[in-house]
């Protein structure tokens, strides 16, 4: 499983970032994180608004900081 964190640097991205990272620590799960800061690539990927979780290539969320248990069912 990937997870891509999608956002330019702002404070709700690197929330976003944090609260996936503390998920998928506490789960214990072996899942690779890739942050992409990058607007041209957010953008190419139909992301309009960030921050964004991208969940093995589908967008899963966007515009809004997930809350844990959002994190949790993504990853169930």
């Amino acid at each position: 499983m990937k997870i891509e964190i999608l956002g330019t640097g702002c404070a709700k991205c690197k929330k976003t970032e944090k609260v996936v990272r503390q998920v998928v620590d506490e789960l214990g799960k072996n899942i690779e994180i890739v942050k992409v800061e990058d607007l041209q690539q957010i953008v190419n990927r139909g992301v309009m608004m960030t921050p964004a979780v991208i969940v093995d290539g589908e967008v899963k969320i966007a515009g809004h900081i997930p809350r844990p248990n959002e994190i949790k069912k993504l990853l169930e």
